[in-house]
């Protein structure tokens, strides 16, 4: 079985057994799909540890694809390894990140991965604790009420795919003939982001490229969260947030 779900913010409290009951027929073969803003690495903390271990408990195998909202010091710093034919970080035994433009055999399905996603709610911009007058600057936005971020602390420059990830989606993409099953993803194609905020969503290159992908790729069923809302567009664009909907 395969399932999947939008954003958890590393709240993983809809996978507890009275909110999943479907877990009761489940093992570690059989596997939960987080679409970004997985959110569990971001402090280290004792609780955060806490619940890694609590989801690694669950009966099912869980996998993400990164978001906006990841601490990339800490996503990046864990080794890769080969599963499922393509690349994965472990963060515990059964809870691994499916990296950016990989392509994979899991349950059956032929998965495509590319997580990553521009941030849309800091209009205030982003400080840089290193620069003069970051406290102040940072006690008025608080006293204000601001949306903003902070360099390496809640806003890393990784939320977006490098150019090698690109690369390597491509060379991937090539090699099973641009034919998937499925896609994860946290953000989606600049088209659907527009139907989705009638134009609030500012395009970028990772939902441009997506666009292109949208074009040049025969596949099912492409899913992603970001959005915060639970719908269909276009068929087969499945923006989730905390609905779990199984797919295989």
């Amino acid at each position: 079985m395969m399932y999947v779900t939008g954003d958890t913010h590393s709240d993983f409290s809809r996978f507890k057994m009275k909110n999943f009951p479907e877990q009761k027929e489940m093992d570690k073969n059989d596997y939960v799909v987080i679409c970004g803003d997985f959110g569990g690495l971001w402090s280290g903390s004792k609780e955060e540890n806490f619940w890694l271990d609590w989801l690694d408990g669950r009966p099912f195998t869980t996998l993400f694809v990164s978001g906006n909202h990841e601490n990339y010091d800490m996503l990046d710093a864990l080794p890769a390894e080969d599963m499922f034919g393509g690349r994965v970080q472990r963060v515990r035994k059964s809870v691994m990140h499916l990296m950016r433009g990989q392509v994979y055999e899991i349950a059956g399905k032929r998965i495509y991965s590319m997580g990553g996603a521009s941030s849309h709610d800091m209009e205030d911009g982003i400080l840089d604790p290193s620069a003069p007058g970051y406290m102040r600057t940072k006690r008025r936005l608080d006293m204000q009420g601001g949306h903003y971020r902070v360099r390496g602390k809640s806003w890393w420059e990784r939320e977006l795919p490098c150019d090698s990830e690109y690369q390597n989606s491509e060379k991937n993409l090539d090699l099973c003939k641009r034919r998937v099953d499925y896609i994860f993803t946290h953000c989606c194609p600049t088209h659907i982001s527009d139907i989705i905020g009638g134009g609030e969503y500012k395009s970028d290159r990772l939902t441009d490229y997506f666009d292109a992908i949208s074009q040049n790729c025969d596949f099912r069923y492409w899913f992603f969260g970001h959005y915060h809302d639970n719908r269909v567009i276009d068929q087969r664009y499945v923006l989730l947030y905390e609905q779990i909907v199984r797919i295989v």
